[in-house]
């Protein structure tokens, strides 16, 4: 039972995000009934499976939401902000009654009152409209309600034991029955001599003809937590109501007496005798299949645990730091047998990694509905007209950089919203659009994803970060910043522009939160702004943690990792030649490159003049700069592993790795050693 409550907060949790972001969908475009349906259906859902688990609290509000809806998609209700805020209202209140389950705090529970009584209260009104037309004798017929209905033919087989997860099969046909009109058969032959019969056991099944404007995934949901409990079959026979056709009921009341199962084929055939008669409508998919089956459709994908894909990475990492180990004994020993084994398993293990990998990737998109919410909920507080669009959020990132990107994004949405976007008034004056505009935006370049949070507010103000930098003693009255330097003091702790703190911003908390948690996804911030223009924050993310395809190179007796996605070129070089060079520059390929010399950087002894050592050259902020080692030993899949607290104070080594012969080589984040290596060297290229 325990696994099926676990199942259902899973789904429920799904189709709480479901309706939330279509709410807000909604919201923008009111006139598109497709979002109406899918926040109906799954609030149809989260009623029938909160009552079948217990949640008595989510299935008494969603019963009451999905009245109001219902007339809404009958066009007996129109959409109002009242219902907006309502609905989204409600749906805070269910993720909190499903964090807490049955011990719900009288806050909460006080909560539910108040917002059961504003729903009822919504529902009285209409129905106080709906009483003046009965009294006048104008009721709607239920056979004009049904007028777009279509038929289908359920087969619903309970197993022995359906009985034991606490399902009453009676309560499905209920629910089944209320979505139109219906035929319902049960078959009694398997029920046993009463002196035998086992009250724990389930002997009846069922056939049912249904009539109703619902669609067939509605259907399924009534089902959808004993899928594993039964046989269920259904088809769409019709997309007319054949239950208005007395001839067909009279037909199918016929075939019922004759204590067999009337089964699907008799049923097609008898639908097919009405296809003309009752409409010219050609339904293309009865001629192939015996439309859509809810056990024998072809599953397209499975609901995996997070903690079964954390496992599966791990082992993925043993797996290939084992692989390095095999590569090493192949090479120690002179066996092409050996060696054609190695080299095939690498290939099969490099392909598991690569779709473990793409596995454990989740949309960005994920993250947008809380986002949303956000903005509508905060320039509402605010009193400000702000747009949110989103492009390019069907880009993928590693599932835990994901979770640790959520704080980051929303204290830069914040801080867009309270110190970037202006006032309508503001920006009338100014000549700007009446709402502001944020903007993030999501792609991949190499093997690393950049998010861009964009405003088209007032930019930052260059000579009051200087003035707040000087008052913190950040800096002195002469100190000169590039204007990158000067906008990355915003990261600075305590570090903050604003005259007023509020509940929304102003303490010098969030963008040095937003700095520390993006460095510790190894990813990079920046910024670009410009006045009365807006701000955009661009994120780097990379892609995974967990494992990176590197370059192993050498530095006196130290092993290092330098990752491939960095790297534009390698060239030999004798040492003398570096020796002579002029302000740790080289011609490289025509083109003057600063370089550093990691030997020098890391104060090891100095190589013999006539050695030759390699020069690495990475892309550095749209330029290229060299990294000098002693060796290129060759590629490798790193398997990252953290460095410990001791070394937690340093930024140039992002992790380690363990190589094939057990020693630790260390993995190097190229932009920050750059960065640290007196970054004043940098210059755009010369040619000469």
């Amino acid at each position: 039972m325990d696994k099926l409550i676990v199942k259902f907060i899973e789904e429920a949790s799904e189709h709480i995000q479901i309706i939330e972001q279509n709410m807000l969908l909604l919201e923008k475009d009111p006139e598109n009934t497709g979002y109406i349906e899918i926040i109906f259906r799954s609030m149809h859902t989260l009623k029938g499976a909160g009552s079948m688990f217990g949640f008595e609290n989510i299935s008494e509000i969603t019963h009451d939401l999905e009245n109001v809806y219902d007339e809404i998609r009958a066009q007996k209700r129109t959409l109002s902000r009242e219902l907006f805020d309502i609905t989204l209202s409600a749906v805070d209140h269910i993720k909190e009654l499903i964090k807490f389950g049955n011990k719900i705090p009288e806050e909460i529970a006080n909560n539910q009152v108040f917002l059961v009584q504003r729903i009822r209260a919504m529902i009285s009104e209409n129905v106080h409209e709906k009483n003046k037309l009965f009294i006048s004798g104008e009721s709607e017929p239920k056979e004009e309600a049904l007028k777009n209905a279509g038929t289908y033919y359920i087969s619903f087989k309970p197993f022995d034991n359906i009985f034991d997860n606490g399902t009453n099969p009676l309560y499905l046909i209920d629910e089944l029955v209320n979505l139109g009109s219906s035929i319902v058969i049960p078959y009694l032959n398997n029920v046993p001599d009463i002196t035998t019969i086992d009250p724990f056991v389930c002997y009846t099944y069922w056939e049912i003809f249904l009539a109703t404007e619902s669609d067939i995934s509605i259907i399924h949901d009534v089902f959808l937590f004993v899928e594993d409990l039964c046989t269920l079959d259904i088809h769409k026979i019709s997309d007319n109501n054949l239950l208005k056709e007395k001839k067909f009921v009279r037909k199918i009341d016929k075939l019922r007496h004759t204590g067999h199962d009337i089964g699907i084929n008799e049923v097609q055939i008898l639908a097919n005798e009405f296809k003309d008669s009752v409409s010219q409508k050609v339904k293309k998919a009865m001629n192939s299949t015996y439309a859509q089956v809810s056990k024998d459709y072809s599953i397209s994908s499975i609901r995996v645990s997070s903690e079964k894909l954390d496992q599966l990475m791990n082992l993925v990492s043993e797996l290939v730091t084992t692989q390095a180990r095999l590569n090493l004994y192949a090479q120690q020993n002179n066996s092409n047998e050996l060696t054609t084994i190695t080299e095939t398993t690498q290939k099969l293990s490099r392909q598991l990694r690569d779709l473990t990998f793409e596995i454990a990737l989740v949309p960005i998109d994920t993250l947008v509905t809380r986002f949303q919410r956000l903005v509508r909920d905060l320039s509402k507080e605010l009193g400000k007209d702000v747009i949110f669009e989103t492009q390019g959020t069907e880009t993928e990132l590693d599932k835990t950089i994901i979770e640790n990107l959520t704080d980051p994004l929303m204290h830069i949405i914040r801080n867009c919203l309270d110190h970037g976007i202006e006032s309508s008034k503001t920006r009338q004056e100014l000549g700007k659009p009446e709402y502001g505009k944020i903007i993030m935006n999501a792609f991949h370049s190499s093997t690393n994803v950049h998010i861009e949070i964009i405003d088209d507010g007032a930019g930052l103000n260059n000579e009051k970060i200087r003035r707040k930098a000087i008052n913190h003693g950040l800096i002195t009255e002469d100190t000169v910043l590039s204007e990158r330097q000067l906008h990355d003091l915003i990261f600075q702790p305590g570090f903050s522009t604003a005259e007023i703190v509020t509940d929304v911003s102003g303490r010098g908390v969030g963008m040095d939160v937003v700095k520390q948690k993006i460095a510790g996804i190894r990813g990079q911030i920046s910024v670009e702004s410009e006045k009365n223009k807006g701000t955009k924050i661009t994120l780097i993310i990379p892609l995974t943690l967990s494992i990176i395809d590197g370059l192993l190179v050498k530095v006196e007796n130290t092993n290092y990792i330098i990752p491939l996605s960095a790297i534009e070129k390698i060239y030999a070089i004798q040492h003398q030649q570096l020796k002579k060079s002029f302000n740790n520059q080289i011609v490289l390929d025509g083109k003057r490159i600063p370089y550093f010399s990691l030997r020098h950087e890391f104060q090891c002894s100095e190589m013999n003049a006539d050695g030759i050592e390699q020069v690495i050259l990475i892309e550095y902020e749209k330029q290229k700069v060299g990294l000098v080692v002693d060796l290129v030993i060759g590629e490798y899949q790193a398997v990252l592993k953290p460095i410990g607290k001791h070394y937690k104070d340093q930024e140039i080594i992002s992790a380690a790795t363990i190589l094939g012969d057990g020693t630790v080589a260390l993995v190097m984040d190229t932009s920050k050693i750059i960065t640290h290596f007196n970054a004043h060297f940098l210059k755009s290229e010369v040619k000469i």
